[in-house]
């Protein structure tokens, strides 16, 4: 990345924090198969069991609760189709909600081809799940319910916990897609009652590659992999050392950091939205999400721009060495608004116009303030 980008998209990725690098250079450099019974070997299990028991520290889980994953997306899969298929019995039904990340989406479509169905809860105009909507939709062959707990695009933070004492009552397993809460805000994984979960270290400065995803124990999952029997053959093959160590050091280092950080986004997104309210106008821009700071993402801020087309918009940031975004990143390429935005209801005139600003630990005063006046320009020039 060039020294004097801007970059506001840490929802997308996260530069890896150089003293998780420190933390995961002598584990590339070292032989060692973590299934081995040699020394190195058992060099290299010790690395991955510290690893496993930090996470399950922070995240509130128990260590054989903890799964090892290349990232988001591979947790998301496993736990889906995990939960939601039993081979022995014909295909169930999805509930699921309008605002989900493309992970858990391809997955509930590849089910969907395989002749199940999938109940779509509605969100309202914050961009919040109606849980209790929600949970009227479950039927007898409701196999698995899915609400990711944090949007990746607006912040909303959802009622997951809410969620899964409603499903539980009628004994349906609950999947949260934690990848943008985790690193940013507490998650407690026992408290929330779900069955599984997935994170993803890439979005809180940990290794790309690397995620996990948590599997209450007890619950009994599918298997979509083949192979060893590494990881209670949950998701077999030879475990990836470095990268665990990565995910753990990134982990607790936010933990560690996680006052300050905190504190620093909360401002940092009040100084985004004052500076561009006194700059653009506070008539020319909408908050997509909650008014509410506590109830989104502290680092997560969209806005839409009115009689603005987002693409021209984000071309000129991009010319001026400002990186945002105008939605998911793993949706790149398409020409189609938001499904979030839509299912939020967003006005059309700011559905095609609205941009995700997201921080990042490094993110500093100085970033928003030169972004805020790129903006202002950029808006300025393409309302001529």
């Amino acid at each position: 990345m060039n020294a004097t980008t801007i970059y506001l998209d840490h929802n997308a990725t996260t530069a890896l924090d150089p003293r998780v690098l420190e933390a995961m250079a002598p584990h590339f450099l070292a032989a060692g198969n973590a299934e081995s019974r040699h020394s190195a070997g058992r060099r290299a299990r010790r690395a991955f069991e510290e690893a496993t028991e930090t996470v399950a520290e922070i995240l509130h889980a128990r260590p054989d609760e903890v799964v090892f994953t290349s990232g988001g997306t591979e947790a998301n899969n496993l736990a889906v189709f995990g939960l939601a298929v039993d081979e022995s019995a014909p295909p169930g039904r999805v509930a699921t909600t309008a605002i989900e990340h493309p992970a858990v989406n391809g997955m509930v479509a590849h089910l969907e081809a395989r002749g199940y169905v999938a109940d779509v809860a509605p969100v309202d105009a914050e961009g919040i799940v109606d849980v209790d909507r929600m949970a009227a939709s479950f039927y007898e062959r409701t196999r698995l319910a899915t609400a990711m707990l944090a949007n990746n695009e607006t912040g909303a933070i959802q009622p997951v916990a809410r969620l899964a004492d409603l499903a539980a009552a009628r004994g349906i397993p609950v999947h949260t897609d934690a990848v943008q809460a985790v690193g940013r805000i507490p998650v407690d994984f026992a408290a929330l009652g779900v069955a599984t979960l997935a994170a993803s270290g890439h979005k809180f400065h940990g290794p790309p590659g690397s995620g996990v995803l948590l599997v209450r124990r007890g619950v009994r999952l599918t298997p979509r992999l083949f192979g060893g029997g590494q990881q209670q053959g949950r998701r077999p093959g030879t475990i990836a050392v470095p990268l665990a160590v990565g995910f753990a050091t990134a982990l607790d280092l936010w933990r560690r950091e996680y006052r300050s950080r905190t504190e620093t986004w909360r401002r940092l997104a009040a100084r985004l939205i004052d500076g561009l309210r006194r700059t653009v106008g506070a008539d020319r821009i909408v908050l997509n999400g909650p008014a509410d700071p506590s109830r989104r993402l502290p680092q997560t801020v969209n806005l839409g721009f009115l009689r603005i087309e987002g693409d021209a918009l984000l071309m000129q940031l991009d010319l001026a060495g400002v990186a945002v975004s105008l939605g998911s990143a793993c949706a790149s390429g398409s020409t189609q608004p938001s499904p979030t935005l839509v299912a939020m209801g967003v006005p059309a005139d700011c559905l095609r116009s609205s941009v995700r600003f997201s921080f990042g630990a490094f993110t500093t005063d100085d970033d928003v303030d030169r972004a805020v006046a790129h903006l202002a320009a950029a808006v300025a020039w393409l309302s001529r």
